[in-house]
Formats: C-alpha cells, sequence, structure tokens
C-alpha cells in the first residue's frame, strides 16, 4: 500500500516537472499577446463594470461586465465607456482599427469617431457618425453629442451639429451649428453657442429639457464662447439651488489688433425672468489697453456671487516681413529666466492672463494680479484669496522646490496683505478657503483669512512633520495633508507612518492611528466619496497600508480613539479603489510579480472579492519566475533593501547570471507586475523566464558623492547576492536609464565587477552637463546638480569645487573602464542632451574600450517609436545574452552597421 502511494506521488512529481519544463522561455515575439487594461468604469448601481483591454501594438476591444447576472460583452475599436447616472445606459466611441486609421493619417484625412449609446436592459441602441464629444445629462434622460464639422464646411465656421437624444422616447433633436455645450447638474436646461455662416444667427440659447422650449439669451454678429455653468464645480447637495446662471464671452477680432475684445455676458433668474449683466473693458477699475480674454478661464464663485475671469494686455499687430528681420535671441545675464525656458514658454506666456473678479449684483470689477502679484489662487472663501509673489526668489537653482511671499487679497476691492516673507513649502486650503496651511522652517503655520491669524499648529506635536529622510539637499518637505475634519477645527497631517490630528487653533496634537510607527506600517486616509471635501470622524475612516519592510499592503479601518483594524493586509500590491457611486460597492486591482493587476469587486470592506478580469490568461503558458526581498548593508552601514527576481527554473544554490537595475528607491516595486510591452527597460519577467536573476536595490546617498555612494551600494548588493548564493560572480551586468545612466556610466569607470554594461541616456560629464539644457523645460541643470538628483550641493559648482566635479564624473576617469558597455540615446532627448551619450562614446573610442553606441535619431528621453522600442529590446537582450550567457555575438555587436547597410534608409 506504501509502495503504491509512494509511487503516485512520483509520477504526480513527474507530471508536474513535465508540465513546468513544457512552458515557453517568453520572447520578444510573444509581447503582442499580452494586453492593458484602460478606461476602467463602474456603473452607480455597481452592476456594471466597462474596461478596455489594449495589446501591444494592437487594437481596443471595449469589454461590458454584467455582474448580475454575469455575462460579458466585447465591442471591438472601441474606447470612452461612460454610464448614465442612472445606470440604464451605456455610451462609447468607435473609431476605425489602427490599419485604417494610418491610412487615413497618411491621406491627410480626419479619423472618425461613432458615438454609440444603448440601453443596458434591452437591446436598444443608437449611434452617430462623426462624434466630437458627447454627455449625458445626470438624470440620465438625455444623452448629447457634438459632432465635427463636415469636410466641406467653411474654416472660419466652428459650429457642427448637436445630436440631443431623449432616451425615453427614443427619438432625436438636430440643433445645428453648435460649438459649445453644456448641461445644467439637475439635468433642467442645456445651454448651447451657435457658430455658424457669416455669423448669422450666432447667439447663446438655453433649451428647457421640461418642456422643450427654447429661450434666445442673445444673439450678435458675435464669437461666443467659454460657456460656464454656475453649478459646473458644484457638489450633488448644491444641484437643486444652482444651474439657474449662465456665463459667456462674447467678441469679434479685429485684424489690426492681435487680441479679441470681449464682453463677459451673465445671465442670472435662468428658473425664473432672465436677467443679463454685462462687463466691458470699459468698466470702472479696467486697466487700459487690456481685455477680458478667451485664453482665461470663466468660473463661478461657491456662493455665486462672482465670476472669476482673465485680462490681458492688448497688443497692435505690426506687419514685417521676416526676410527683412534678424532672427536673434539675446541673452542677457540680467534675466528673470534665461532665454531657454523663455522660448520652452513662449506659447503659455503668450496665453497668460491675469485673474480678476466681477461682482454680479453690483456690477463690478476687480483686479487682483498684475505684474507685481501674478498669482492669485481660487478659493470658496466668500472675500479673500491667496496670492503668490515668487519674482524675488526667481534662481537657476530652484528645483523641486516654489520659493515665493505670500499675501491675502480682497475679492471687494484687489486689496493684498503680505502674510510671509520666503515660503518654500506650501499645503492646501481648506475646503472652505478659510485656512491656508503652509511649513515656516519646521513649523507647519495655519493661516486664518478670516481673522488674519498665524498660529504654528504643529507646536504641541511631538514629531516633526518634515520628511528628514527626504534625499535631496533642499528645504525637506511634509509628508502631506490627509484632509480636514467635518467640524472646521482640525486638520489631519501624514506623518512617515501614522496619522496626526492638529487643532486649528494650536492647542492640541494627536496620533490617532498610533500602530504605524511601531508597526513599520504607512497608514494613509482614503476617501471613496467623490463629493467629500470633509473627513466626518464620527464614521469609520478608511486607510491604505504599506508594509515598508514586508511590502504588505491593503486597507485598514479607523474608529477615532481606537487602533486600526486591519480589513485585508496581504504579500500582494492593492490598486486604488473605484466605487460604485450609489452601492455598497467597490472595484480595484490586485498584483504581484507574477500576477496582473485585474480587477476584483467586493463591498467597502473588501468582503466577498470576485475576480472580474482575466486580462492575459496566455501568461500560464510561459515560464515566468518569482520574487524576493533581499537585505544586504553597505559599506557605510546603510541597511539597505531590494527586489529580486529569480529565474522560472530556479533551484535552490545554483548560481545565476545577473542584471542589477537601479534608479534610487527599488524595492517599493516588489510587486509590481512585469508587463511585457514595448519600451527601453528590460523586463524582469523577459530576463527571469530565460535563466537570469534581476535585483533592484534601494540606493542611499550623500550630498557630494552622488557616484561614490551608488557605487557603494551596487557593489555591497552585488557581493551579498554572490554570497547568498545568486548570483554567478562572473556573470553580473547593470543596466540603468537617466539618473542611473549617470550611476552606471560612473560605476563603469571604478571597477571591473561587472561583466557588461547598458546605460541609457546617461549625464556622462558633470561639468558639461551642469551647464546644458533641460530641453523640454528650457531650464539650465544649476537645479537639478546642485539640490536635485545629483544632489552636489547648494553652491557646489564646477569652479568652487573642481576636485568634487572630477571625484564624481565618469568623464575624468574614462582610462580606468576594462569592462564592455552599451549606450542608448535619442537624439531629441529633452531630459538628458544627446551630446552626453556622444561625449562617453568618443571618449572611450578614442581610448581603445569596447563600447557600442545606440543613437536613434528623433527619439526622445524615452523611445516612443514602436519599431525602435522593439529593436532596443532585442539589441539589450542580445547584449546581456552574450557576455553573461556566453551566447553567440550577433553580427552588429561584432561588426556594426555600416549607414549606407541601414534597413531604415532603404525603405520607403
Amino acid at each position: 500500500m506504501k509502495l503504491k502511494k509512494y509511487s503516485i506521488l512520483i509520477i504526480l512529481m513527474l507530471f508536474v516537472g513535465i508540465t513546468y519544463a513544457q512552458k515557453k522561455p517568453l520572447q520578444l515575439e510573444d509581447y503582442s499577446r499580452w494586453s492593458r487594461i484602460i478606461s476602467p468604469t463602474a456603473s452607480a448601481d455597481g452592476n456594471w463594470f466597462a474596461y478596455a483591454l489594449r495589446p501591444n501594438g494592437g487594437d481596443d476591444t471595449l469589454h461590458l461586465k454584467s455582474l448580475n447576472p454575469e455575462n460579458l460583452e466585447r465591442i471591438p475599436y472601441a474606447s470612452s465607456p461612460t454610464f448614465s447616472k442612472n445606470s440604464n445606459f451605456f455610451a462609447y466611441l468607435t473609431k476605425p482599427n489602427k490599419s485604417e486609421s494610418e491610412k487615413l493619417r497618411k491621406a491627410r484625412k480626419p479619423i472618425p469617431s461613432t458615438a454609440h449609446v444603448k440601453a443596458l436592459n434591452s437591446d436598444h441602441k443608437f449611434s452617430v457618425e462623426r462624434a466630437n464629444r458627447m454627455a449625458f445629462s445626470n438624470d440620465g434622460k438625455y444623452w448629447a453629442v457634438l459632432k465635427d464639422k463636415p469636410e466641406n464646411a467653411k474654416s472660419d465656421v466652428r459650429g457642427a451639429d448637436l445630436v440631443l437624444y431623449n432616451l425615453t422616447t427614443k427619438t432625436a433633436l438636430n440643433l445645428g451649428n453648435i460649438v459649445e455645450f453644456a448641461f445644467n447638474q439637475k439635468s433642467s436646461h442645456l445651454a448651447y453657442l451657435v457658430d455658424a455662416e457669416d455669423q448669422v444667427g450666432n447667439g447663446v440659447f438655453v433649451l428647457d429639457l421640461q418642456n422643450m422650449a427654447t429661450r434666445s439669451l442673445d444673439s450678435d454678429k458675435a464669437i461666443y464662447q467659454s460657456l460656464t455653468w454656475d453649478d459646473a464645480q458644484a457638489k450633488k447637495a448644491e444641484w437643486s439651488s444652482k444651474g439657474n446662471q449662465l456665463a459667456v464671452l462674447k467678441g469679434n477680432k479685429v485684424d489690426s489688433l492681435i487680441h479679441q475684445n470681449n464682453e463677459l455676458i451673465v445671465f442670472t433668474a435662468l428658473d425664473k425672468s432672465p436677467v443679463k449683466k454685462v462687463l466691458s473693458n470699459k468698466a470702472n477699475g479696467f486697466p487700459s489697453d487690456y481685455v477680458i480674454s478667451e485664453k482665461g478661464r470663466l468660473s463661478f464663485s461657491n456662493d455665486g456671487k462672482t465670476v472669476g475671469l482673465g485680462i490681458k494686455e492688448q497688443e497692435v499687430k505690426v506687419k514685417m516681413s521676416k526676410d527683412t528681420i534678424a532672427n536673434v535671441d539675446v541673452w542677457h545675464w540680467k534675466d528673470d529666466y534665461i532665454q531657454s525656458v523663455q522660448i520652452v514658454r513662449a506659447n503659455r506666456d503668450k496665453n497668460y492672463t491675469y485673474n480678476a473678479i466681477y461682482h454680479i449684483a453690483d456690477d463690478k470689477f476687480v483686479r487682483l494680479a498684475d505684474d507685481d502679484l501674478k498669482y492669485v489662487m481660487d478659493s470658496k472663501h466668500p472675500q479673500y484669496r491667496i496670492g503668490r509673489d515668487d519674482s524675488p526668489y526667481i534662481s537657476d537653482v530652484n528645483w523641486g522646490i516654489s520659493p515665493a511671499d505670500l499675501y491675502r487679497v480682497d475679492i471687494n476691492n484687489g486689496s493684498r496683505k503680505k502674510i510671509e516673507d520666503l515660503v518654500i513649502r506650501t499645503l492646501e486650503s481648506s475646503p472652505d478657503g478659510r485656512f491656508y496651511l503652509y511649513q515656516k522652517d519646521t513649523a507647519i503655520i495655519a493661516y486664518d483669512l478670516q481673522t488674519d491669524k498665524k498660529t504654528n499648529i504643529s507646536e504641541k506635536a511631538a514629531v516633526i512633520f518634515m520628511d528628514m529622510e527626504h534625499p535631496y539637499p533642499h528645504e525637506n518637505p511634509t509628508f502631506g495633508v490627509a484632509g480636514w475634519t467635518k467640524d472646521g477645527k482640525n486638520v489631519i497631517l501624514n506623518h512617515k507612518y501614522d496619522l496626526w490630528m492638529l487643532a486649528l487653533d494650536g492647542s492640541k496634537a494627536e496620533n490617532i492611528t498610533k500602530i504605524g510607527d511601531q508597526q513599520e506600517i504607512r497608514l494613509r486616509y482614503l476617501s471613496l466619496d467623490s463629493e467629500e471635501d470633509w473627513i466626518d470622524t464620527k464614521k469609520p475612516l478608511l486607510l491604505t497600508a504599506y508594509g515598508d519592510k514586508t511590502k504588505k499592503e491593503g486597507f485598514f479601518e479607523l474608529n477615532l480613539g481606537s487602533q486600526p483594524k486591519a480589513l485585508v493586509y496581504e504579500d500582494l500590491s492593492y490598486g486604488r479603489p473605484i466605487k460604485a457611486e450609489n452601492a455598497d460597492k467597490v472595484f480595484f486591482t490586485k498584483q504581484t510579480f507574477v500576477d496582473y493587476p485585474d480587477y476584483y469587486a467586493a463591498n467597502s470592506k473588501f468582503n466577498g472579492q470576485k475576480k472580474l478580469t482575466d486580462a492575459n490568461p496566455q501568461q500560464v503558458e510561459y515560464a515566468w519566475g518569482s520574487r524576493k526581498l533581499v537585505d544586504f548593508t553597505d559599506s557605510r552601514g546603510n541597511k539597505l533593501q531590494g527586489t529580486m527576481t529569480l529565474p522560472a527554473d530556479y533551484e535552490e544554490g545554483k548560481a545565476y547570471p545577473t542584471i542589477i537595475y537601479f534608479y534610487e528607491t527599488m524595492s517599493e516595486r516588489h510587486h509590481q507586475y512585469s508587463m511585457p510591452v514595448y519600451d527601453d527597460r528590460p523586463h524582469f519577467s523577459t530576463y527571469a523566464s530565460n535563466g537570469y536573476v534581476i535585483f533592484m536595490p534601494d540606493i542611499v546617498f550623500e550630498e557630494g558623492k552622488p557616484g561614490t555612494s551608488s557605487l557603494d551600494v551596487i557593489t555591497s548588493a552585488a557581493r551579498e547576492l554572490i554570497k547568498q548564493g545568486y548570483a554567478d560572480e562572473n556573470n553580473i551586468g547593470l543596466q540603468g536609464h537617466s539618473w542611473s545612466g549617470y550611476q552606471t556610466s560612473f560605476i563603469l569607470t571604478q571597477t571591473d565587477m561587472f561583466k557588461c554594461i547598458v546605460t541609457g541616456a546617461p549625464p556622462t560629464n558633470l561639468e558639461s552637463f551642469y551647464n546644458n539644457i533641460y530641453g523640454s523645460s528650457g531650464t539650465v541643470h544649476h537645479g537639478i546638480m546642485e539640490i536635485g538628483q545629483v544632489r552636489m550641493g547648494y553652491g557646489v559648482t564646477p569652479w568652487t569645487h573642481r576636485e568634487i566635479y572630477q571625484r564624481e564624473n565618469p568623464m575624468f576617469h574614462i582610462p580606468n573602464i576594462k569592462t564592455p558597455f552599451m549606450i542608448l540615446h535619442g537624439t531629441k532627448d529633452g531630459a538628458v542632451d544627446w551630446s552626453q551619450g556622444l561625449e562617453l562614446y568618443n571618449a572611450a573610442r578614442r581610448m581603445g574600450k569596447e563600447v557600442i553606441f545606440l543613437s536613434y535619431p528623433n527619439e526622445g528621453h524615452h523611445l516612443a517609436n514602436e519599431a525602435n522600442q522593439k529593436d532596443f529590446q532585442r539589441r539589450m537582450k542580445e547584449y546581456f545574452d552574450h557576455h553573461l550567457m556566453n551566447k553567440p555575438a550577433p553580427e552588429w555587436m561584432e561588426k556594426g552597421v555600416p549607414h549606407l547597410k541601414k534597413l531604415y534608409e532603404k525603405a520607403d
């Protein structure tokens, strides 16, 4: 009997082994089988869930899933899923597939969209071709689709057809020449703007959805735009009392002037007898030679008494021939922002408007912002706003900080009072706009706009709310605001692990979660209610939880006065839940290295979890791998962690070819699914499937020692993997991109511990990089070098501290290179200039080092073209396979590719 049991066990083991052995190693050619979930959307009643699957290089397929009863409908080439608020209808867009879209694009033809709406409990469906935008009314009775203009329409005509579909009667109303439309939140009216040929019939109209009567509010030969309801930002509780006021801009272009001269028109009492108010640039207090600009956003105040608008200085058009004008940028040492920043920001600055306020009842204009105080923030406070003046602190060295003086601005008369000099870190305003939080030195200050009083609310706390482990050498930030209590007396702040409730009068500070520090679990408040402004502390608080050392994640519940209790807390990663608006149901993802982040449904206590999606069932066919946390210590005594990916066929005690991939903090990715996608990063699923160990360690940097700090950590990590028997000490490679591209380039010059190195978009010469430009923003690298990622220290320049720069500079140590390496760089990189990769290549080539430079024309900081992404993925894998697995080198590695032999140059 025992013999029989042993025989069965052996057979089962052999079967499992054979099954496992039959699993395929993942290759680039298999990536097209993988899809990711996009546009997850839940119906308000929680009975429907929609999402699209987007395969690598393929077309979207929309999935509409019924949860009760269970049913799944697949809709090819569809996107933009939307449910009506009453959960009775579902809308989406369809487009031609990628192949057809590409043909249209090459033919310079528009790619049409078709809008569809369908009843969820019947077969009824209605479609509108040539759709531009669609929207449901909140009561679920109407669906509106604004169409694109016909191809033969006059170019200066902005209007097109608007189809208003009655979802109850299944009838459609077509409104012509519509350029903008909007339902009010309570669904009583549809407002729209007409823009027709020769401006005939242009105007503002409101359709009463109860009796379908149309009312013209204003009509003229003019351009109408910026249609805005007073309830655009209103909460549900406010809908019934709002939606009765409308604002719009009206104006015309003048050939001799650059900016359109607009009037602001406000319509009030639309539910009764409409009243029309008009603000023009002739109003008292309106600055001369300024206009009301359509480039500024219109917004009603929370109390509906004012409208915010933007004003702009008018400019006269000057007729000049570019052939007769010198094209020169004057870079002057007195410029606030260097020319490259001005060039990048040209469109933004050209469209910039100054905030102003229109008081409706008093018919009064008040300017809030000007050249002395350019930034005045919006707020729900009925009288005051916060203004920021950063002009005294503009500096090329600012990086990650925005120093400014703070002001209180009175919207009744525009007067301003300085609150505080030099505030580097601000937090946020209370939901009602009464309090404004900011950090001053180590204190958290609550400024009461109503009483003009500042209070140090952190004084009674036993902790400092600055992140003292912040990795950059400038003023440490806070951990952020969790929320404001409903009684209006407290604010809840995040600390490293726990939540603290601080009284706004400074009288009390209390740790309300308590267990975070003790158990090294980071607890954060999570609201599932999109309407929530204030935290009701009389109800249970939902918290997210993250184990700093364990990497476990989940959700806790906190009843104030008690310790938090775990609802779920598991060795995996949870995504942010989506709550059904009118049901006790949440939708969320769960993922590990092995498990794609598919969606699950449960109640708000996370009970009864049920898997809803299965995006990548084909994964079972492939050998994958697993993850393990590894603790190690660097030579400076820093206790660190890393996440290690073990190969799919891992055997205990066997050492494997190993790739170390790093940046800064990486262990937090322990449960991150390794999605095979086309990009320029190594995918750990692929490498593990093909017999590699991959390690992602955390790095601690010392100020002034970016390269040597990284060298210490990476070599210490490698030694630990060798010591524990995971890494083959003769076959360890490195890969890094951007900031870690610098680190890999530096390590390359310091040790021959690694068999090969692949570095992407690397800053390679700290001295030339210091004065390079960040192409995407135009900013000079002084900030990132001194107080940002490179961390050389404030005021530490190549001229004041040349020895430090040379010590940390890869280019200074080129003769020391003993390791084969490969560089990736795009010629249009907007973060790290392509010349940095070129410098490293040229210097190494001159010194006879074994270097390959993969330069991709017209690519940015990361490869965007799919063909280029695939090319680099293939070459990087071949490079590692040759050096770390002793596989034959392909011809391009042995001989290169002469320019005239490039296939791209021979293609049509």
